[in-house]
């Protein structure tokens, strides 16, 4: 069975950081992208941040550039997401993503519809 366990969400202030971390488990993911997605009250989940197969390349949401980094460790079947400088806005539960359905690919990544395999998600709370 595969699973994807998030780690890491918290409640934090302004200002602040949160690493949160992603274990794959049941199959790997070296050869296909991961990524983060979000989800706030009332809101459609939205697109955060992904990698490549490789980690060579990342991507991300406009609201999250240069605040955020992705990163995998094919190694350990693993994901992450170093959040900075956080605001109330980036408030919402946040979802790993994994994809067998592009194998080394990345013109979708993007996409929800890209990914068949999805964390239950952890809480992060940025208070202001």
């Amino acid at each position: 069975q595969v699973r994807l366990a998030e780690f890491g969400g918290g409640l934090v202030q302004t200002g602040g950081s949160l690493r949160l971390s992603c274990a794959a488990s049941g199959r790997t993911f070296s050869d296909f992208p991961m990524g983060w997605f979000r989800q706030s009250p009332g809101k459609e989940r939205e697109f955060v941040a992904a990698s490549s197969w490789s980690g060579g390349s990342q991507y991300y949401a406009d609201s999250v550039k240069g605040r955020f980094t992705i990163s995998r460790d094919n190694n350990v079947n693993s994901v992450y997401l170093q959040m900075n400088a956080l605001k109330p806005d980036d408030t919402a539960v946040y979802f790993c993503a994994g994809s067998t359905l592009y194998y080394r690919g990345d013109s979708l990544i993007r996409r929800e519809s890209s990914y068949n395999f999805w964390g239950q998600g952890t809480q992060v709370t940025v208070s202001s």
